[in-house]
């Protein structure tokens, strides 16, 4: 590894420095080491290992803290574990807070005081973006979004033939030549958005989506430049490009003039927009922003669609992504809407709020450094599935669409991964 430079240290330490933030010196002090937290990660179930232990995350950014910030950490840091931020300790937090962990959450909830480890998981990222030490696979796909609009760096051309292509799809699926997917329309109710995976890899997605549109009759639009819900700027914990992604999608909604932001099937695209988005901007969002989840039970209960579940009668099962569930309170609606287009829901365990993640999140899917440990932690899901005997699994979340794929093609599960735009659009009666 090479020598951290001196100024981008100091920025790093800066960022453990500040005393007007509350939340961050409650929870860099609060954690007792009880152990609790160890049976809740993937990491730790896995492997058992010591050093994949929530609380040791925790711990490795406290000792950072206590050796620049107390009196005892400057002047008897054996005393009380504090630990210099040199190459050694860089290293070890690079492999811990970027290759260890998913920042699921689900080690928050079973947390017997509360602490909150994906935040400090995340504060020590915002260090190690500091320095530059960002796994250049996940930095790559940040530049990307930055330097075209898009995580995937597709060119415009590309991602608008695929919308013309879809458009016609849609038309020949719903016999009607003048059902559309719009792009660029100004004064549409629905600004709608698309995680790049989509156009590139899963089209039929967009023309599951546009399906329900249609037949709610909706007035939407897409963008041809800034479409994409993704934010990877808030894995690689650097704030400056998280808030430039974040604003492109912001203004882009004002220059079209789109009432409601609609978040598409991405469990962080969600996490970052709806709740991080007005605080990397500095000021609440002038116009409403909700999941297209929310939005299609929305229609449901407003009788804009209609469903008919016996269309979708195989044996399903629900994923539930960490960032729309236990992290973004969409555990009833979710489950309201599957529960009106599928016949036979079987349910994981445990499930809801209290899930296993996929292993692909917190910016895991894009760091091919860490792809066998991925892997090996998402056998737990894989067990899940497979224990569920479902033929189907439903997720709204196209991240853990492309982890779930994965493990069905590395774990032989013989299982068909679906987002919740395509079951409902299965199930419209038109």
């Amino acid at each position: 590894m090479k020598p951290i430079d001196p100024v981008k240290r100091e920025k790093a330490l800066a960022l453990l420095a500040s005393t007007s933030d509350s939340k961050l010196l409650t929870h860099l002090n609060s954690c007792v080491r009880c152990g609790l937290c160890a049976i809740s990660c993937m990491y730790y179930d896995t492997f058992h290992e010591a050093k994949y232990i929530p609380a040791v995350k925790v711990d490795i950014v406290a000792s950072i803290y206590k050796r620049y910030n107390t009196f005892l950490g400057k002047h008897a840091p054996k005393l009380v574990n504090a630990r210099p931020l040199n190459e050694e300790t860089a290293e070890e937090m690079v492999d811990l807070l970027f290759g260890s962990c998913t920042m699921c959450g689900r080690c928050v909830t079973h947390c017997s005081i509360g602490v909150d480890i994906s935040y400090l998981v995340h504060k020590g990222r915002e260090m190690l973006a500091e320095m530059g030490m960002v796994p250049a696979s996940l930095q790559s796909t940040v530049d990307a979004a930055v330097q075209t609009g898009n995580n995937m760096a597709i060119p415009v051309e590309e991602y608008t033939d695929t919308i013309e292509w879809m458009e016609e799809e849609l038309q020949d699926e719903v016999e009607d030549e003048n059902a559309r997917i719009p792009l660029d329309e100004t004064d549409c109710n629905i600004f709608y958005t698309l995680n790049p995976r989509e156009p590139k890899f899963f089209p039929l997605s967009i023309k599951a989506m546009a399906k329900i549109f249609y037949a709610a009759k909706e007035s939407w639009t897409l963008s041809s430049k800034y479409y994409d819900v993704t934010n990877y700027g808030y894995f690689n914990g650097n704030t400056a490009e998280a808030t430039l992604i974040a604003r492109n999608l912001h203004d882009e909604v004002l220059r079209l003039k789109g009432k409601r932001l609609i978040l598409g099937e991405c469990g962080h695209g969600s996490y970052a927009n709806r709740w991080e988005g007005p605080n990397y901007l500095g000021h609440s969002y002038e116009f409403d922003m909700i999941t297209a989840v929310e939005l299609i039970k929305e229609y449901i209960d407003s009788g804009r669609i209609r469903l008919d579940k016996s269309l979708n009668s195989e044996p399903v099962t629900i994923h539930d992504p960490c960032n729309l569930i236990r992290n973004g309170g969409l555990f009833k609606t979710l489950r309201y809407v599957l529960h009106a287009s599928c016949s036979n829901i079987i349910e994981m365990d445990p499930y809801g709020n209290d899930n296993h993640c996929c292993g692909g999140g917190g910016g895991q899917l894009a760091m091919s450094e860490y792809n066998e440990r991925r892997l090996g932690i998402g056998k737990i899901k894989a067990d899940q599935i497979s224990k569920s005997s479902a033929k189907i699994v439903i997720t709204p979340c196209h991240n853990c669409v492309d982890q779930l794929l994965q493990l069905n093609h590395t774990y032989k599960l013989n299982v068909k991964i679906m987002t919740v735009a395509e079951i409902v659009a299965n199930a419209l009666i038109l």
